[in-house]
């Protein structure tokens, strides 16, 4: 007698049903992990950000006037902590909004800070409207500051 499984047997029911519970509960473990790991990098790069900032502020204060002679290495400097720091927030706070701002940021730092060609600049630009288009257009105002990944 050979015995057939439905999907309506309750038996396979609660199989399902069980597996499903394993299986969220896995998700669960996975997220809360990875936001735990997401907070630990965070945590390192601020730390790393603080010593470049001191490093910054150390030379600044050796050198003296000298310091003030290469401008663009200091916008440099500056501005790659203040692109770790945007990502820094990201990473902690992951909404649509926040990674506007960031690569809004980054790209920025980029304009600002190369001397590329005519073309790079203009395809920067580009991007950044693109990315003021996308928040205007394309993310709901109620989406800008929820969390993209919910931590059970």
């Amino acid at each position: 007698m050979n015995h057939m499984i439905h999907s309506d047997d309750p038996k396979f029911q609660a199989r399902i049903e069980k597996m499903n519970r394993r299986d969220r509960w896995v998700d669960s473990l996975f997220r809360r992990a990875l936001h735990m790991i997401e907070r630990a990098i965070a945590l390192l790069t601020i730390i790393a950000l603080l010593g470049a900032l001191g490093l910054e502020l150390y030379t600044m204060i050796v050198s003296g006037a000298a310091y003030f002679e290469d401008v663009g290495h200091i916008l440099h400097n500056l501005l790659t902590i203040v692109v770790g720091l945007e990502f820094v927030r990201m990473l902690i706070d992951t909404t649509p909004a926040n990674i506007l701002e960031v690569l809004t940021v980054a790209i920025t730092r980029h304009v600002v800070i190369s001397h590329d060609d005519y073309w790079s600049n203009v395809a920067c630009i580009a991007c950044i409207a693109g990315l003021f288009a996308i928040r205007r257009f394309l993310i709901r105002r109620s989406e800008l500051k929820e969390e993209m990944v919910e931590i059970d």
